[in-house]
């Protein structure tokens, strides 16, 4: 038996816990009661047992009782009934009664006895806060108990004023005979600290570590100089809130990062009258340059965007994206996400990169370097195609007309004629190619040939704006757009309303017409749709934008409109 086999399901419980208490209350939520779930802190107490070398923190900031009201479906009553039901214990009985407004969950260490002969063995601490401490100390002591009768060896000790209770159900394997150094023990450790938290631990050491990060203050996370500044960021009345130390994590994943720009995150979770808002700043010890100047109102390119585009992604000055810290910030990201530098966003605007590779072209050298103005990109998906059409739209300088003038060489260069046509009156230039397709004729030996003319691509001006399509029928829903673009989409409106100004410009996707395209491009996404149904359900969109004027830190959020039905 692994030592971590019993209380890492406890814990991964507890984790999965807080996303979907967190998830439940938002998409049942109300625009006439958002004063009722707003946290009554910003941050967590449960920071001063947490190590400053911890990787991760993650809290939520409210009673699971308070999103009681909005659990329409009973999923936090069948929550809270399966979590615990296991160790026998009775929520409404045994928790509720004590139960404060905090439950914080963190990764203490990367390694509990730091032995790299028995492998990295993670500590993990839960603290609950509690409004009751005598009634939290009998919970403790019925937890424990029980488990004892059900064959754990209890060892109660004390530990600088503070009763510590830990049981160890140690199974002599021939694993163990083996290699004496093997960790084979399952350990569960609990206390009650003072008159505020509840703790429990995957070993007694997690815990011992936990009170003397409160007795030595220079110890615990809130003496942390990354961990103050990130909690200046926190907006008030969140009602969850996560800390990760990145350097940290990275070293968690086994990585060795070539660029290490950012030293910490911290993320906020606020509820919306439309859905969710979650708030990121990251932060450096580098002055950094934001990579545009930040805009006060949408792009006008926006309004050359079909209502029923799946993914739009709008702002200004792509010249310096290779080059600037929000790059760096993706490159790390990613790094130590998937282990490696792999750029996501490539698979997500696939059929931009097939153009890329299609033509011999480089995005960033021969079209971002010449955007300097505003722009907006987006992808149509339909259902019937495994491709989704494209929309590129780019406002207009001396640097475009050059930039145009280089593609269509390039597109020559490539086989491709550059052909002049005409919609509703419109001149559009057209990147077409001559094919051949063959038959079988009436007549048994002879063959018929026919010419086809494929269109790789088109582009025409409009106001003061070039644009670019895949396809002619994207083409004509351009021209024929009037009063039905994006920027006249109410999901739109509603899901930028929520994002700052000024920003950087936005990335929208509508869940709804993308999840097909989504799921073949990602397909880990399956499993955390599985994972998060009642989430994924309800999701309508989402929108990521960039804001904030710190020159040692990049802010952004992510709102997550839903179905309020």
């Amino acid at each position: 038996m692994n030592r971590q086999r019993s209380f890492i399901g406890f814990i991964v419980a507890g984790a999965i816990a807080l996303l979907v208490i967190v998830i439940a209350s938002f998409y049942w939520f109300f625009a006439k009661s958002p004063a009722n779930l707003i946290a009554s802190t910003s941050q967590p107490g449960a920071a001063i047992f947490v190590s400053k070398l911890s990787p991760a923190m993650v809290s939520l900031l409210a009673n699971p009782d308070r999103l009681q009201a909005l659990d329409r479906e009973e999923e936090l009553s069948k929550l809270k009934t399966s979590l615990f039901a296991k160790s026998g214990i009775d929520y409404k009985e045994d928790i509720q009664p004590w139960l404060g407004d905090e439950i914080t969950l963190a990764i203490a260490t990367l390694d509990i006895d730091r032995d790299l002969e028995n492998g990295q063995q993670p500590g993990y601490l839960l603290a609950l806060a509690t409004k009751q401490p005598e009634k939290s100390r009998e919970f403790v002591e019925l937890f424990f108990s029980k488990r004892a009768l059900a064959g754990a060896n209890l060892t109660v000790e004390q530990y600088k004023g503070v009763k510590l209770i830990s049981d160890n159900q140690e199974e002599i394997t021939k694993e163990k005979i083996q290699n004496p150094k093997s960790k084979i023990q399952n350990y569960l450790a609990g206390a009650v600290v003072g008159e505020g938290f509840v703790l429990f631990a995957n070993d007694p050491k997690v815990l011992r570590d936990a009170i003397n990060n409160v007795q030595a203050p220079d110890l615990n996370l809130t003496s942390s100089p990354e961990y103050q500044k990130a909690t200046k960021e926190l907006p008030k009345g969140g009602l969850a809130v996560a800390f990760l130390n990145l350097p940290i994590v990275a070293k968690w994943q086994g990585l060795e990062l070539s660029e290490q720009l950012y030293n910490s995150q911290i993320i906020s979770l606020a509820l919306n009258p439309k859905g969710l808002l979650a708030e990121t700043t990251f932060l450096t010890s580098s002055e950094i340059v934001p990579p545009s100047t930040p805009l006060s109102k949408p792009v006008g390119a926006l309004q050359y965007i079909p209502a029923s585009a799946g993914l739009a992604i709008s702002g200004s000055n792509l010249s310096n994206l290779g080059d600037s810290d929000l790059t760096k910030l993706w490159r790390q990201a990613t790094a130590t996400i998937y282990g490696s530098g792999e750029d996501v966003v490539s698979r997500l605007a696939k059929p931009l990169a097939d153009v890329q590779k299609r033509w011999g072209i480089n995005l960033p050298e021969d079209i971002f370097s010449w955007v300097q103005g505003e722009y907006a990109i987006a992808l149509l998906p339909e259902k019937e195609q495994t491709t989704p059409h494209w929309i590129f739209v780019v406002e207009k300088s001396e640097s475009v007309e050059k930039g145009v003038t280089r593609l269509d060489a390039i597109a020559s260069s490539n086989g491709l004629s550059i052909s002049p046509l005409t919609i509703d009156q419109q001149k559009i230039s057209a990147w077409t190619e001559l094919t051949t397709a063959t038959k079988k004729s009436d007549v048994k030996e002879g063959e018929s040939f026919s010419i086809e003319t494929k269109v790789r691509g088109l582009h025409t001006n409009l106001g003061n704006y070039e644009i670019f399509t895949s396809d002619l029928e994207t083409m004509d829903k351009i021209l024929t757009i009037k009063n039905n673009s994006i920027i006249d989409n109410p999901n739109f409106k509603d899901s930028i309303a929520a994002i700052p100004l000024p920003n950087q410009g936005y990335i929208y996707l509508d869940w709804t017409k993308s999840q097909n395209l989504l799921e073949r491009q990602v397909p880990i996404l399956k499993l955390a749709e599985v994972l998060g149904k009642p989430f994924f359900n309800n999701l309508r969109s989402l929108t990521l934008s960039s804001y904030g004027t710190d020159t040692r830190s990049i802010k952004g959020g992510v709102f997550f409109q839903l179905n309020n039905s």
